[in-house]
């Protein structure tokens, strides 16, 4: 497959801060100081942006998929208000405890639709995440690149 390469980013703890609970909420929503630099500078390199993130929380009943979908439209506004954009966000609803899924993380099933969707070239493409689950979607994906943040 010859296409675009790609950063295929894990949301909290390496876009955002890790709380050690579910986040949701905007005000709980914080964007590590280094990520719209480092990102702007993935985008001048040629790389196309997409995150992959699980959000069990609504698989739990915690919340529902539109709190998530306005968290990342302000994510999306803060990241555009720094001249950057993401080319998708795709999150997985499910919690393990409700019986096993093929697009939660290490499941694959959500990388291989960016790469489908966008034409992704993932033998020039690189996983950024900070949990083993991240290494292991990626390698599921066809690849094994993955950065730790």
């Amino acid at each position: 497959m010859s296409g675009k390469p790609f950063l295929f980013l894990d949301r909290d703890g390496v876009i955002n801060r890790e709380r050690g609970q579910h986040t949701w909420r905007n005000e709980d929503f914080e964007v590590l100081p280094d990520v719209p630099e480092a990102l702007a500078f993935a985008r001048q390199a040629g790389y196309g942006l997409v995150v992959i993130t699980n959000q069990s929380g609504i698989g739990l009943s915690l919340y529902g998929h539109a709190d998530v979908q306005r968290l990342h439209r302000m994510l999306q506004d803060q990241l555009a208000g720094n001249g950057v954009f993401l080319d998708d966000i795709l999150y997985c609803p499910h919690h393990p405890s409700k019986g096993r899924c093929l697009c939660r993380k290490p499941g694959s099933l959500l990388l291989e639709r960016a790469i489908a969707r966008h034409g992704i070239d993932p033998a020039r493409s690189i996983m950024v995440g900070d949990r083993p689950r991240d290494a292991q979607a990626a390698e599921g994906a066809g690849y094994a690149p993955c950065a730790d943040r």
